[in-house]
C-alpha cells in the first residue's frame, strides 16, 4: 500500500510539472526552459542528498542514475515541445501509455509477479490513460495530431527508459543517483544550447512556471523511486504514468481545454484502477 500512494503521489507532482513545463514552454525557448528546470530540481535532489547524509554510493548506482538522466532530458524535451504546440490532452496521456508500457513489460520479463487484484486495477489503468487521451477532430486538424502522436511516442519511449534505469540502481545509494541523473541531464541541455547558440536566460513570464516545473518533476522522480524500493516496479510504474490527469485538469483550468464525456470516464477508471491495485 506504501508503494501506491508514493507513486500516487509521484503521479500529482509529474502532472504538475508537465503542466508547468509546458506552460512556460509558450512563454519562452525551450532550452533555456529546460536547464532551469533541471537546474531547480538538482538543488533540490542536493538538498535531499545532505539531509539524509548517505555516502557516495557506487559507480553503478551513479552510471543507472546518469543514464536515467540522459532518457529523462530527451523526454521532457520532446514531451514539452509537443505540449507547447498544442493537444495536451494527446501528448501527455500518450506519452504516458508508451513510458508505463516498456517498464511494465521489463518488471515482469524480469521475473515480477502481481497479485490478482494488482493485475486487474493495471487492467484498467491502462484503458484509462487511453480514454485521457480522447481528442476529436477533423481533416484540419490532421497534422496536429500526427505531430502530436510523433513527440509523445519518442518521448514516451524516453521516459520507459528514463523510469527503468532509476529503478536498476540499488536501494543503498539512497537519493545519489538522482543527483547522478540531474548531472547528467543538465551537462546534455547545456551542450546542446552551446551548440545551437541559444541564451540561457528565461523568459521573465515564464520563471515562475519554469521553478516550478524543476520542483515538483524533482519531487515526484523522489517519490517514484522511494515507490520502487517499497514494491513493484510493474505496479509503481502504472499509477505514476497516471499523471496525465492532473495534467488534463490543469489544462481544463488555466486553458479552458473541455474534458469530454470519455476523459471524464478515464479520470473515474484511473481512481478505480489504483484502488483495485492498493488491494494487493
Amino acid at each position: 500500500m506504501l508503494s501506491v500512494l508514493l507513486a500516487g503521489l509521484s503521479a500529482l507532482c509529474y502532472g504538475a510539472a508537465d503542466f508547468s513545463g509546458g506552460f512556460a514552454s509558450r512563454r519562452s525557448p525551450l532550452v533555456p526552459v529546460l536547464v532551469t528546470s533541471q537546474l531547480a530540481g538538482a538543488v533540490l535532489a542536493l538538498a535531499f542528498v545532505l539531509a539524509s547524509g548517505e555516502a557516495v554510493p557506487a559507480g553503478r548506482d551513479l552510471a543507472w542514475g546518469a543514464t536515467a538522466g540522459v532518457a529523462g532530458a530527451a523526454g521532457l524535451a520532446l514531451l514539452y515541445r509537443g505540449i507547447a504546440r498544442g493537444l495536451v490532452a494527446i501528448v501527455s496521456p500518450t506519452a504516458a501509455l508508451v513510458g508505463a508500457a516498456i517498464p511494465v513489460a521489463f518488471g515482469i520479463l524480469s521475473g515480477e509477479r502481481p497479485s490478482p487484484a494488482a493485475l486487474a486495477g493495471a487492467a484498467v489503468c491502462l484503458p484509462a490513460v487511453l480514454l485521457l487521451s480522447w481528442e476529436r477532430g477533423g481533416a484540419a486538424d490532421r497534422r496536429a495530431l500526427r505531430s502530436a502522436l510523433g513527440h509523445a511516442l519518442l518521448s514516451g519511449a524516453f521516459i520507459g527508459l528514463f523510469f527503468i534505469a532509476l529503478a536498476r540502481s540499488a536501494p543503498g545509494s539512497g537519493l545519489w543517483p538522482l543527483l547522478a541523473a540531474r548531472g547528467a541531464s543538465i551537462a546534455i541541455l547545456v551542450a546542446a544550447a552551446l551548440v545551437s547558440r541559444q541564451r540561457l536566460a528565461v523568459a521573465r513570464a515564464a520563471a515562475l512556471p519554469t521553478l516550478v516545473a524543476g520542483l515538483a518533476d524533482m519531487a515526484a522522480n523522489v517519490l517514484f523511486l522511494l515507490a520502487t524500493r517499497a514494491g513493484l516496479l510493474s505496479l509503481a510504474v502504472i499509477v505514476a504514468s497516471l499523471y496525465p490527469a492532473p495534467t488534463v485538469l490543469l489544462a481544463r483550468l488555466f486553458f479552458r481545454e473541455r474534458i469530454p464525456p470519455a476523459r471524464a470516464i478515464g479520470l473515474a477508471l484511473a481512481v478505480a484502477g489504483i484502488a483495485l491495485i492498493g488491494l494487493r
